[in-house]
């Protein structure tokens, strides 16, 4: 687990006061809830970049004014039991009725479907650097299992009537309590929906605002999926640059639009994060235009270099965000469970919304998914994810200066993917892929991923997409190896 925790060097204060402050704040504004984990005095520390006995003296402190207890060979958690001025209830925040004014309920809309997502995968690739996919190998199939025959033990009664759509009632809750602490978002449950995959949650949000002609911006380049969809239901689509910082807050449109969609963790497909200040004009930009900002956070879990940066909504003050993740990146696409969270106003909109869609997600993988976040095991399994990609990440880096050189790569401090932008001397990316395919390698130009809105980024024809976390180390070297001596053996102009 990774807290929202920074570190000012230019502060008066010491390390250990900074931290025990903002432990103070966390608690107090209910991001971190009673008796909820802490990472490991080992594990923050390497978070932070400051030493181990500076994590151990501030949960001692913490310890001593009553804010964490410790479980002996268990770990460090939030006290049940609060000091008085660290009580926090959480409510949802009234909205004005002229925030209400902005949902504009669905209406019946044909032509969709012209354009479609799915991708056959190449069995023929010996080494496939594909998007998409998750590592088999580590999906947690034992503890799945020994939870999934649990819960079939009560599954007859939810089986046998329909739920509530928004989702099971334990998972909401267990998804709102990670997001305090994670990603800076304090909201009641009732906020939280149940989908099937970012790509379903940003159907709800079509359901809800796109009519005949209305303008939603996107980045550029962008994930097509998303563009697609936007189009099917008969949005007009305004492509907005995006540079190192995020989406060019300048370029967006002075007129009234009412999305526009970001991925600010790890932009797709550049692999950029957002800055801070580029967040904050952002949002003041949308208080001004009376839009909602769609944030898709699929690949916040893993940053390998530093801290995530606050999310979109945790410094949104209007309830202009929604936002938007999934556990495909974790547990694997074939779940099919994420998650929505609404601002207040829009939560009974976009409940029956959801209804209409396919009336909830099924019972027996929420109620899995809920023991199996209840019990720990999720959290272990995201840190056992993150350590693995990142040495997958490193591999690869390495593998392509040892074969190729003092190669430029971009997009390598986060997510599940890289950019490697090849040199103008030899072949495109288009040719490099011909190659890879020869030689049994898959490799991924921009032309042929699953990006659109490219042509906006410069010598997009040599920039090669190259994901990592379905390989393991020894087949990402032999892979990136083998590439290099068909491309050595072919001759280009």
């Amino acid at each position: 687990m990774q807290l929202v925790l920074s570190i000012d060097p230019a502060s008066n204060l010491t390390l250990k006061s900074q931290l025990i402050a903002q432990f103070h704040n966390l608690i107090r504004s209910g991001h971190l809830q009673p008796s909820s984990s802490l990472p490991s005095t080992r594990e923050l520390s390497l978070q932070l970049k400051v030493s181990r006995n500076t994590i151990s003296e501030v949960y001692e402190t913490l310890i001593e004014e009553g804010y964490l207890v410790t479980k002996y060979k268990v770990g460090t958690f939030v006290a049940s039991q609060l000091p008085a001025d660290a009580v926090f209830v959480p409510e949802i925040v009234q909205v004005s009725d002229e925030s209400k004014s902005r949902v504009n309920l669905p209406l019946p809309y044909s032509g969709r479907g012209q354009s479609g997502l799915h991708r056959s995968f190449d069995a023929k690739l010996l080494y496939d650097f594909t998007l998409g996919k998750t590592d088999a190998h580590t999906f947690p199939e034992k503890a799945w299992r020994r939870l999934l025959i649990d819960r079939l033990g009560g599954a007859a009664t939810n089986m046998s009537q329909y739920l509530d759509p928004a989702g099971l009632l334990d998972l909401r809750q267990l998804i709102a309590n990670f997001l305090g602490p994670t990603r800076g978002i304090v909201v009641s449950h009732k906020q939280v929906l149940i989908v099937a995959g970012c790509q379903q949650g940003l159907s709800l949000v079509a359901h809800l605002f796109i009519d005949s002609h209305t303008p939603i911006v996107v980045e550029a380049p962008c994930y097509r999926g998303t563009a697609y969809l936007f189009e099917s239901y008969g949005g007009k689509i305004i492509q907005v640059p995006v540079d190192e910082h995020g989406i060019d807050v300048s370029q967006l449109p002075k007129h009234p639009v009412k999305l526009v969609y970001v991925t600010p963790s790890h932009q797709f497909p550049t692999g950029g994060t957002m800055g801070l200040q580029r967040r904050i004009e952002l949002l003041e930009w949308a208080e001004e235009s009376n839009a909602y900002i769609v944030e898709v956070d699929y690949d916040v879990n893993y940053r390998y270099e530093d801290s995530p940066l606050p999310s979109l909504w945790s410094l949104d003050k209007n309830n202009c965000v929604i936002y938007i993740s999934s556990f495909s990146r974790s547990l694997g696409p074939g779940l099919r469970l994420g998650y929505i969270v609404v601002p207040p106003n829009l939560i009974e909109p976009a409940t029956k919304v959801r209804s209409l869609m396919d009336n909830g997600s099924p019972w027996l993988e929420q109620a899995t998914l809920s023991q199996f976040i209840m019990s720990g095991s999720f959290e272990n399994h995201l840190l056992k994810l993150k350590y693995n990609n990142h040495k997958r990440r490193d591999a690869l880096i390495a593998a392509l200066r040892d074969n190729f050189g003092n190669v430029k790569i971009t997009g390598a401090e986060a997510g599940i993917h890289l950019l490697w932008h090849v040199d103008k001397s030899g072949p495109n990316a288009m040719e490099i892929q011909a190659i890879g395919k020869r030689c049994g390698v898959g490799v991924y130009p921009l032309q042929d991923s699953p990006a659109c809105y490219y042509e906006n980024m410069p010598n997009y024809d040599r920039v090669v997409m190259l994901g990592y976390n379905h390989l393991d180390v020894d087949r990402i070297q032999r892979g990136i190896s083998t590439l290099a001596s068909a491309m050595r053996n072919q001759s280009f102009p």
